[in-house]
């Protein structure tokens, strides 16, 4: 019996813990739920966020922030891409403020610091584990 009791507990823990989708899996963040870098500059660098597939706030938006700034709304699975001019800037993720419920009543604030170069690609993950919550890491693809 203890050990149904442990099993119980070890699926229903990795239930609450994301993971990456596959790239055909993913789907483009509609127009209407980004708000900012979507313009192509000559000297830009790419920046392309994926939303990882998991239970954990699978119901809520989680909002991206560039330099402080709203980006997008970002749902499970879903992907964007941002022109970005060189330089440094901070990528964070926050709770969707305008959603109301309780998707908004949450405390969701995580940043890393990203230094960009003109023609680069680089790629962010928005995960959630069991253990720490929301998380935005590098993904080294």
């Amino acid at each position: 019996m203890r050990v149904f009791w442990v099993m119980l507990v070890a699926v229903g823990l990795s239930g609450c813990t994301s993971f990456r989708a596959d790239t055909e899996h993913l789907k483009a963040v509609p127009a209407e739920r980004l708000s900012a870098w979507q313009q192509t500059l000559a000297t830009s660098s790419e920046l392309v966020v994926d939303r990882d597939i998991g239970i954990m706030g699978g119901g809520c938006y989680v909002a991206l922030m560039i330099d402080r700034e709203p980006a997008a709304l970002m749902a499970v699975g879903e992907v964007a891409t941002f022109h970005l001019p060189p330089g440094e800037h901070i990528v964070g993720i926050t709770t969707d403020k305008q959603g109301g419920m309780l998707c908004s009543k949450g405390r969701l604030d995580r940043e890393l610091r990203l230094q960009t170069s003109a023609g680069q690609r680089q790629h962010l993950r928005i995960v959630s584990e069991a253990k720490s919550g929301f998380g935005i890491v590098l993904d080294p693809r």
